[in-house]
């Protein structure tokens, strides 16, 4: 497990295999899953491939979904980072977070961090976020990290708002 980044209240770090379990029980909650686009997790070995296939590959470029782990009690929270959008040639801020930890500012405080992380240590011109339309709390975060609209859009099916920050 690599610590990754470290906010007055939060650590973020690298998943491992280990997380299956909390990663299964945040993409497997219909109220978190409500606006996106993925289909829910279903068993331990998804959230497995979950994890081989599509997080830990964006680890070797620094960039990733990282675990949010809550300092206090070293509960976790969700996950928040950045990832690279090949078919944009572009790095997207995302972050999850399972419902009881709504509405605590967890999301932003960990979206503000990886938005420094991408422009002072990996030099990123800008990175993008997007959000469904109607997910207004999500939108709320990428507008309270600085981020300044930029259209509307339709991707996998889903309408978006997108989203972009310069460095």
């Amino acid at each position: 497990m690599e610590l990754i980044l470290e906010s007055p209240r939060l650590l973020l770090r690298q998943f491992t295999l280990a997380d299956a379990d909390s990663l299964l029980q945040l993409n497997s909650n219909p109220a978190v899953m409500q606006y996106l686009h993925e289909a829910p997790l279903h068993t331990i070995a998804d959230a497995e491939k979950v994890l081989t296939d599509i997080i830990f590959p964006q680890y070797k470029n620094k960039l990733g979904r990282w675990a949010v782990i809550l300092k206090e009690n070293n509960q976790f929270l969700g996950w928040c980072g950045l990832k690279y959008l090949a078919e944009n040639d572009e790095v997207d801020l995302g972050y999850r977070l399972l419902q009881e930890h709504w509405g605590h500012g967890y999301a932003t405080e960990g979206a503000l961090h990886c938005v420094e992380y991408g422009f002072k240590k990996l030099s990123l011109p800008f990175i993008i976020g997007r959000a469904h339309v109607d997910n207004k709390a999500s939108i709320k975060v990428l507008e309270k990290v600085g981020m300044k609209f930029v259209r509307e859009g339709v991707e996998d099916e889903c309408p978006v708002k997108i989203y972009r920050i310069q460095a």
